[in-house]
């Protein structure tokens, strides 16, 4: 490993956010997932969690990408669960709060939501949005101030603007400038990520 290729990795290593995740729930395109996962790495968030079925099949992140990912895929992680009952539960069992993206009245103003807490950041599918379960089990949910004739966006988009939100709040208060990550995490991650080739695709 180069000194420049090594200096690149602790760097990325160093400002990874191990109190921020995503949660996609039911969401088809696998576009939009690996979007996703690009604006993640962008921001330093390691962890992805996906549920339910992506049409009908179980999304395998093996098997997507584009050239939407830019190869986020590589650096990022994704973990599966089948129900948002057992996403939730290990979301909780580690600390995350759970706030879902939906318009109603007691939605928060996205600059609003505080996200220096712990918090896992669930979006729902490109059709119909978050279930009602998912709804439900969650401790609060939020939405993307708009002011335009179409009260929506992308899935992908609405997760970056949300992450950046995350971003500037978090940069704020100094969580990019102290490593998050537990020394088993960071290890681990270095170890698996530095056997990767130095050129991305």
């Amino acid at each position: 490993m180069t000194p420049e290729r090594h200096k690149k990795l602790t760097n990325v290593l160093t400002h990874r956010q191990s109190s921020l995740v995503v949660v996609m729930e039911n969401v088809h395109d696998p576009h939009n997932i690996m979007a996703v996962a690009r604006s993640c790495d962008a921001i330093g968030i390691q962890t992805i969690y996906t549920i339910g079925m992506v049409d009908g099949e179980e999304f395998n992140i093996k098997q997507k990408g584009g050239r939407s990912s830019s190869s986020a895929n590589k650096w990022v992680d994704f973990k599966h669960f089948e129900t948002v009952e057992d996403c939730y539960a290990a979301l909780r069992s580690a600390g995350f709060t759970i706030l879902c993206t939906h318009l109603d009245a007691q939605a928060e103003e996205l600059c609003e939501v505080d996200f220096t807490k712990q918090v896992a950041l669930v979006f729902g599918n490109e059709k119909e949005g978050i279930t009602e379960e998912a709804l439900r089990r969650a401790d609060g949910n939020f939405v993307i101030e708009q002011v335009g004739m179409i009260q929506s966006l992308n899935i992908s988009v609405a997760c970056a603007v949300t992450l950046y939100e995350a971003f500037r709040q978090r940069r704020k208060a100094g969580f990019y400038q102290h490593q998050q990550l537990s020394e088993t995490e960071y290890k681990a991650i270095f170890e698996r990520w530095s056997k990767k080739p130095p050129k991305q695709t």
